[in-house]
């Protein structure tokens, strides 16, 4: 009897183990069939997250364009790149880099208002060669056409001293009008006195001036 009570005890034991053991496993989440069947939903970006992401895309894409804007303004100027040495070793502002750009814009302005204005300076001077070279072909057409023209009845004497007194009388008033500081005033004082001095009835008082003058001379 006493066998048969401990055996009894010791199956009671067993089986209260394996009824604890049993209920202990099906208490314990099955994290293996679970991680199995589990499928994580993919994140949805809200309407505002979208906008917010944008914003900041746009705005960093503005900055960038900016930036660029600045780079190419001190690669184009050349006073952005001649600095002093006081701040060689910095960065140029922004407002540096606007300031410099804006004096060379001007600076760029008068140069062309001073090319504009050799420029036309220029063509006044090819006009009037124009003008001579004209009146240069005239004249030695009239002398191809008529080469034995008054040959013998002026003799060369009288010519130089005609020529001579014509171009003394210019030269007096070339001489007051023209100033030869510089190339420039010498162009603007030429084309002024020819515009003054040399109109058709001003030679031709001249001229005449001349003629009587040599006539008295002769006779």
């Amino acid at each position: 009897p006493a066998l048969f009570m401990e055996n009894a005890r010791k199956g009671s034991i067993v089986s209260r183990a394996n009824s604890i053991g049993s209920t202990s496993a099906s208490s314990v989440p099955n994290t293996d069939d679970e991680d199995s069947d589990y499928h994580q939903e993919p994140y949805k970006e809200s309407y505002k997250d979208q906008r917010r992401r944008a914003h900041t895309q746009a705005e960093q894409k503005r900055r960038d364009a900016i930036k660029k804007g600045y780079n190419d303004l001190q690669a184009i100027v050349p006073t952005c790149e001649q600095q002093d040495f006081s701040i060689s070793s910095q960065k140029l502002s922004k407002a540096i880099v606007l300031q410099k750009t804006i004096d060379y814009i001007q600076f760029l302005h008068k140069e062309k208002k001073k090319q504009e204005e050799e420029v036309s300076t220029l063509r006044k001077d090819v006009m009037a060669l124009k003008i001579m070279k004209v009146n240069y072909e005239q004249i030695v057409k009239a002398h191809q056409d008529n080469p034995n023209e008054g040959k013998n009845h002026v003799s060369d004497e009288v010519k130089f001293n005609v020529f001579q007194g014509i171009m003394d009388s210019l030269f007096q008033s070339f001489n007051a009008s023209v100033s030869v500081t510089s190339f420039q005033e010498l162009s603007a004082c030429v084309f002024s006195w020819i515009e003054e001095q040399c109109k058709p009835q001003t030679l031709r008082d001249v001229v005449i001036r001349v003629l009587h003058k040599v006539k008295r001379q002769l006779y």
